[in-house]
């Protein structure tokens, strides 16, 4: 009886230590970036509950686990899902609702994608997105006769890529009452001959698109999941969302609750009055899928509209320095009361005027070495002597480096020889806080995270130009800009221990590429294409 006891307790005992650990997925047969602090390559890891529950070789996690999915990556690529630092979620979702302008050589060929748009969207305002003079033979801004002559009773707003200019016809101008020129603080409307050409500069397109009806809740659903599709098929499994009002907070709340809406989102309310009101009444907003904490401030406007604030005037413009979009008392009343309550205040900043009036405030305010993680967006103009407020104060300078190769055809020419030198120097602002998260801007660029790497390290467009790339002693590494698309751009959102790089315990956010960004040549780099994205170890997309 004796013998029989210890016969079955060690078959027990050999059973117990040959039964595998259940889990929902294992991911083996890959080269996978962890992203970890060691920047550590392993072959598979195994998700249990949406997170990573080991990681290591593909024999190691297959004898350990097992579970319902197991997918052979074929020896490719993981990388921890991408974090865009800095975009529009809903905007980019609007704009694929609207007349697409962008590429367009002329205004002409504008004015024929606008009647053929038209067409099949017959009703309400005509709105456009993506315009950019700087593309055309002849660069001056456009005027509206043709516009108004098309659609004499119809309103009509097109806006140029970077969102902080507009043309508009007579009809948008009636329907916001405007007869003449009016003069306004961080704005300007262009006259030609003492009358109006239709082209709006910043806070003067406000005074327009206020009067566009808000979308009802079944074109916001769409605006949003429209938006989510595209993202999910391009590897982005964060956005952060840059400037919102609370109203659309609340609806993305109820979408996510209701299972409609997947998409990990870091939410910057715009800089309202009603919007401080509501957050600083609820408090930060904090779920798997949802961070409210910040406010989105704009200092200035965009250097391709000439709006950008520079500390001395434009090099192919004299009469024009570019202007704050509010006087200087409003955005440090606005710090002081974000610091007081414990939030974190991001600023659009372009140029160096607009980047040392913030940089200032910014340290006025933080008095020092701080975890508070303000944030300079953009940063696209610093003057030499005011790179170093950024890392006295822990300030974030969070970059889009796909606007450096957009830019760089014609940044020279605003800028000067000099102070170009200065724009766009992302080594130079890394080295700040030893650390840089990037985003695009999108829609003003391409939601392509790839792109943002590519322009990131090889700092050329897609034909090669210029050879051996755009201030090439601001490239960063292949490492530096993983990290800035994933674990750096986490930490800007307080969110490095939850997702950003794929470690044990951490979201199971990640992307399968068909080739090796880190050891692709330049060009293998533009045609890598994501095969699938997975988020919270579910599968959101899969290329056909």
């Amino acid at each position: 009886m004796k013998s029989f006891l210890f016969f079955l307790s060690l078959a027990l005992f050999f059973s117990s230590c040959g039964k595998k650990e259940q889990a929902d997925l294992i991911i083996y047969n890959a080269t996978i970036y962890t992203v970890n602090d060691q920047f550590e390559k392993v072959e598979a890891f195994a998700v249990k509950d949406g997170k990573i529950l080991g990681l290591g070789s593909s024999k190691d996690i297959q004898s350990k686990y097992e579970a319902k999915e197991e997918v052979n990556a074929d020896g490719k690529s993981v990388y921890p899902g991408f974090i865009d630092a800095h975009a529009h979620f809903f905007g980019y979702g609007q704009s694929l609702q609207t007349a697409d302008l962008r590429d367009t050589k002329s205004w002409e060929e504008i004015l024929e994608r606008l009647k053929a748009f038209a067409k099949t969207h017959p009703d309400g305002w005509l709105i456009g997105n993506g315009w950019d003079q700087n593309d055309w033979e002849n660069k001056a801004f456009p005027t509206n006769e043709k516009l108004t002559e098309l659609f004499p009773n119809r309103p009509v707003l097109l806006n140029r890529v970077d969102g902080h200019a507009a043309v508009v016809n007579q009809k948008a101008f009636d329907e916001a009452g405007i007869k003449g020129e009016q003069k306004l603080v961080g704005g300007d409307m262009l006259t030609a001959n003492g009358k109006l050409t239709g082209v709006l500069i910043d806070n003067a397109v406000g005074l327009v698109d206020s009067k566009i009806p808000s979308p009802d809740e079944k074109l916001a659903t769409k605006i949003l999941t429209d938006a989510q599709t595209n993202c999910f098929a391009a590897g982005l499994t964060t956005i952060d969302d840059c400037g919102l009002p609370f109203q659309a907070v609340d609806f993305i709340e109820k979408m996510q609750e209701d299972g409609k809406l997947k998409m990990r989102l870091y939410v910057m309310l715009a800089d309202a009055e009603q919007n401080y009101d509501y957050l600083f009444k609820r408090g930060a907003i904090k779920t798997d899928r949802l961070n409210v904490r910040s406010f989105k401030v704009y200092a200035d406007g965009a250097l391709g509209s000439r709006g950008a604030c520079l500390l001395h005037p434009y090099s192919d413009m004299p009469a024009k320095s570019g202007f704050l979009l509010s006087n200087r008392k409003h955005f440090e009343e606005v710090a002081e009361k974000i610091a007081a309550h414990n939030f974190q205040m991001c600023t659009h900043a372009i140029g160096d005027s607009a980047n040392r009036v913030m940089l200032n405030i910014y340290n006025k305010v933080l008095k020092g070495k701080n975890d508070k993680r303000w944030r300079i967006e953009h940063a696209q103009v610093v003057n030499s002597n005011d790179f170093a407020l950024f890392g006295k104060a822990n300030i974030i300078p969070s970059v889009q480096p796909t606007h450096a190769t957009s830019d760089m055809y014609w940044a020279e020419e605003r800028l000067g020889p000099k102070r170009v030198k200065d724009a766009y120097a992302y080594k130079q602002l890394l080295k700040q806080n030893g650390w840089i998260p990037l985003g695009t801007d999108f829609p003003v660029e391409n939601i392509n995270p790839l792109l943002t790497f590519y322009a990131a390290t090889v700092r050329e467009d897609a034909k090669g130009f210029p050879k051996g790339g755009f201030q090439m002693e601001n490239a960063l590494t292949p490492e530096e800009a993983l990290r800035g698309m994933t674990i750096w751009a986490a930490k800007a959102n307080f969110e490095e221990k939850e997702k950003g790089s794929l470690e044990t315990d951490k979201f199971a956010d990640f992307v399968i590429l068909d080739h090796d960004i880190l050891k692709s040549t330049p060009q293998n780099i533009l045609k890598t294409k994501v095969l699938k994205t997975y988020l919270n170890g579910e599968k959101v997309y899969e290329a056909k």
